[in-house]
């Protein structure tokens, strides 16, 4: 049984780069719906945007190094998206988290300069633009740190973080607090809810303050578990109980900060009149000649119809599933079957033994055009690691990308569309 609906832009996605593409083009007017088969990588990331990492070498000044790797090497996403649209996306997700659901709650930073933060294991990751609840944990800062851990948290190892730490340079100790919790809170998510409760996060800080010694030395990090309905009275609350700076560390998923961002931006779709469907996997398009006139999504054992003007594929790359592989080494992108970018000539290895090294195929991506138009099709735009040419995990920087890409896509269908956006950042 088939439905069918239309829109003036469908999204393929709930990604970073999903959702603000979707996000900016409800903002611009759009009636747009953002289809998903599941919430996409926020829940799973470190709720940072990390916009160069590494390049080859760690990155100080991301907005000089964008610049940089864009006229060093044409095929990268950054040089088709460029540090202009780089440095506007940073400031149009900026507004949209002050702005959100949860009050107070803010990201800071920008391209001048990278955070150092540490991570669950002790080591810096260089990031753009962090939630302000992070941002005390950058390495850069002499002031020693006071690592606090619980037994009731099983992936996240204080000694171990506090250990690493002090391998790189940093002053660093460990403290363990015995918490007792209902076996359903022992992970991120239970903690964070256990934090919104004023009283329990009141016994909380007093159970850790003697611990921490009388001498008012140290910054104190915590697992990011700090609230997931109000992560800034939170945070405030427990910096004014212990007398220090207070800091989340990113932990294993599920990842509280990338959990509030999905909402916030998700919020900032539905405000504007978006339309979001979780549990839609899109399985087919019907085309005609060089245009897609609808998408079909699968859920529920229904099928559905969805018609567009515009669409905004952002379904991620071969992590996702968006781009595959198959037993007889054939890759293609799944829905549109749109040419690829990036592969090896054939004959060449795909992968090579060392796990580290780079592999051949790991720049695979949707061939598309400097609008971020798809080869072949006049209204698909691609936007995030759908997008050849980059290896995010080594360069850290999947979510600039993503950021930047839909940020990007929605506002070169806005302008084709004769649309004035009501929001601008």
């Amino acid at each position: 049984m088939r439905g069918k609906l239309h829109f003036d832009a469908v999204v393929i996605g709930a990604g970073t780069a999903g959702l603000v593409a979707g996000a900016r083009l409800a903002e611009g007017g759009a009636r747009v719906c953002v289809l998903a088969k599941g919430v996409g990588s926020t829940h799973l990331a470190p709720g940072t945007i990390d916009v160069l990492g590494y390049s080859p070498e760690r990155v100080e000044r991301p907005g000089r190094a964008v610049t940089q790797l864009a006229a060093d090497d044409p095929e990268h996403p950054y040089a088709l998206l460029g540090t202009e649209v780089v440095e506007d996306a940073l400031h149009w997700f900026s507004a949209r988290i002050a702005a959100g659901l949860l009050p107070g709650y803010r990201y800071v930073g920008d391209l001048e300069r990278n955070h150092l933060l540490p991570t669950a294991v002790g080591v810096l990751r260089p990031s753009a633009l962090v939630p302000e609840t992070m941002a005390a944990g950058d390495g850069t800062s002499s002031e020693p740190l006071v690592v606090v851990g619980t037994s009731a948290l099983r992936d996240f190892h204080a000694s171990l973080c506090a250990a690493n730490l002090g391998q790189i340079g940093l002053e660093a100790r460990a403290v363990v607090l015995e918490l007792t919790l209902d076996r359903a809170d022992q992970n991120s998510l239970g903690l964070a809810r256990r934090f919104d409760d004023p009283s329990w996060r009141g016994q909380f800080a007093d159970q850790l303050a003697p611990l921490l010694g009388s001498d008012g030395r140290g910054r104190v990090g915590l697992p990011a578990v700090l609230g997931i309905a109000d992560p800034h009275t939170v945070w405030t609350e427990l910096q004014d109980r212990l007398g220090r700076p207070v800091f989340e560390i990113p932990t294993l998923p599920p990842s509280v900060p990338g959990m509030r961002m999905f909402e916030i931006l998700r919020a900032t779709l539905r405000s504007a009149r978006g339309r979001l469907v979780i549990g839609a996997e899109v399985v087919g398009s019907e085309r005609q000649q060089a245009r897609v006139n609808a998408v079909i999504s699968r859920a529920a054992g229904r099928d559905v119809v969805y018609s567009a003007d515009w669409f905004v594929l952002a379904g991620g790359g071969f992590a996702s599933g968006a781009i595959e592989l198959d037993s007889r080494w054939r890759t293609r992108e799944r829905i549109f079957g749109l040419p690829l970018r990036g592969l090896p000539e054939p004959g060449q290895p795909r992968f090579v033994g060392e796990y580290f090294a780079e592999q051949p195929i790991a720049r695979v991506g949707v061939a598309v055009d400097g609008e971020l138009r798809a080869e072949g099709l006049e209204n698909v735009l691609v936007a995030g690691a759908a997008l050849p040419g980059a290896i995010p995990w080594r360069e850290l920087s999947g979510e600039g990308i993503a950021l930047a890409s839909g940020y990007r896509a929605a506002g070169a269908i806005l302008a084709a569309a004769g649309v004035r956006e009501r929001i601008t950042a």
